[in-house]
């Protein structure tokens, strides 16, 4: 009875820890609207990576870690910075216009210290047309260069005619990034991994 009862705790022990590892490292997300059609839809629930984006202050590192030894005073992200092409989950950048705790989902076209010029719909990043065949129609929206400074992100919706975005508010800031969506869970016959459509072949 004894074995019994100690099972039981470390079964609940072990979905604690679970529950709290993926409280850490992964969130929920539901779209709101068509900004992001034809690759996610209204309505949609979504898994968001946290822990890919995950910045680390290194200076403030080695002042908890004993004989931690660094010379930077720099963040980290904990495996890769926002890569373009990712499909992001971020804070509105800009509490004036809008709340400024409201979630966005889009993609990321720009990347620090790149410009970003839209010609007739149509990207150029460094003054390189961006191949999106991820794009069923596109728009004849114009916007002129900016540069991106250290952190900013530059990102756009698929639903380009339908879409709220960089065009229209400028950069996002890193910290503002929650996180990469990783894949859509529901509802079930929509299910798909989103890493196989983060790709733009024959840019970088």
């Amino acid at each position: 009875m004894a074995r019994a009862g100690r099972e039981i705790i470390e079964a609940v022990l072990l979905a604690v820890v679970v529950f709290m590892l993926l409280q850490a490292t992964v969130r929920n997300f539901k779209v709101d609207g068509s900004s992001m059609d034809p690759t996610l839809e209204n309505g949609q629930f979504l898994l968001v990576n946290r822990l890919v984006y995950t910045r680390i202050d290194m200076g403030r590192l080695s002042n908890i870690i004993p004989f931690w030894q660094t010379d930077e005073d720099s963040v980290r992200y904990a495996i890769h910075p926002p890569e373009r092409g990712e499909v992001v989950v971020f804070q509105f950048p800009d509490p004036v216009k809008d709340n400024p705790k409201k979630d966005f989902v889009k993609r990321v076209i720009g990347l620090p210290g790149e410009t970003v010029e839209v010609k007739d719909g149509v990207p150029y990043v460094n003054g390189v047309v961006l191949d999106e065949p991820y794009l069923l129609h596109k728009d004849m929206s114009n916007r002129d260069e900016v540069g991106l400074g250290d952190g900013e992100y530059y990102v756009m919706g698929d639903n380009r005619n339908h879409s709220n975005d960089s065009r229209a508010w400028g950069a996002v800031p890193a910290e503002n990034i929650r996180g990469k969506v990783w894949m859509v869970y529901w509802p079930a016959p929509g299910i798909q991994i989103l890493d196989v459509l983060n790709q733009i072949p024959g840019f970088d």
